[in-house]
């Protein structure tokens, strides 16, 4: 490999692990399972993987009928959804818990209703963190979903229809076994951001222990008055991310 190009990409290698480096080599694992055992950590961990696992459910109903529109069917605009769609993945989350709040919270354009119509208030609860984790996560299924449909030939559908099978049939029976692997690598990518969120959840659900304190809320409050704390959180983001990692592993080397 030419120096020139060496060195650059060894520098970049070295800056994007050193942190990682440097959080498990500062982590006090003599004192982790006392850090780990505290009734606050469990608590920001059982929340953190119940809200991540709805996100990632509500995602999977709506994001992979949305994802079958974008990549199925031809209508005016669509370019232009599939742009809003992708928006979540470039909008600074917290800008995301803003555009939650005016939509959905007491005064907002849907969430006036709903409070006034059937009682229901979403800011600051556990159900608000699920939709501010949906929120940001569901983009990284859509355009997983997307991407295999796109290269999934259609013509098995066209074959179902032909036999008789309905449109909502062809999808069922034929499309969706083709596309699993796709929607299951979606989905962990998905669960993964909606495990990792914190801007749009704590701006749109606060930071209330045991409602809507999830691992990163917690992370960040441990670090202002337990570092050690905050240390032991993040290293079990970090194992979350690294399990990721090596679950998409065969899916990325068979694409590659």
């Amino acid at each position: 490999m030419p120096v020139p190009l060496l060195v650059p990409a060894l520098v970049g290698l070295a800056f994007l692990l050193l942190p990682l480096l440097a959080l498990v080599i500062r982590a006090p694992w003599s004192g982790l399972p006392e850090q780990l055992s505290s009734p606050e950590v469990w608590q920001a961990l059982r929340l953190s993987l119940l809200c991540a696992t709805s996100a990632t459910a509500l995602s999977l109903l709506v994001g992979v009928p949305l994802a079958w529109l974008l990549a199925r069917t031809d209508f005016p605009g669509r370019g232009l959804v599939r742009a809003l769609v992708t928006l979540p993945l470039v909008l600074p989350p917290v800008v995301g818990g803003v555009a939650l709040l005016l939509a959905f919270g007491r005064n907002g354009v849907v969430g006036q209703w709903l409070e006034s119509w059937f009682g229901i208030t979403l800011p600051f609860t556990t159900t608000g963190v699920v939709l501010a984790e949906t929120f940001v996560a569901m983009p990284f299924l859509v355009v997983s979903v997307e991407g295999t449909l796109r290269a999934a030939d259609p013509r098995y559908e066209e074959a179902a229809t032909t036999l008789g099978a309905s449109r909502f049939t062809a999808f069922r029976r034929v499309t969706l076994p083709l596309i699993a692997p796709g929607i299951a690598a979606g989905a962990v990518l998905a669960w993964a951001r909606a495990l990792g969120e914190f801007g749009a959840t704590i701006t749109f659900a606060g930071n209330f222990p045991g409602r809507t304190q999830t691992m990163p809320l917690a992370v960040y409050l441990a670090l202002q008055n337990d570092p050690a704390a905050a240390i032991a959180l993040s290293l079990v983001l970090l194992a979350v991310s690294v399990a990721v990692l090596a679950g998409l592993r065969d899916r990325w080397m068979s694409a590659s």
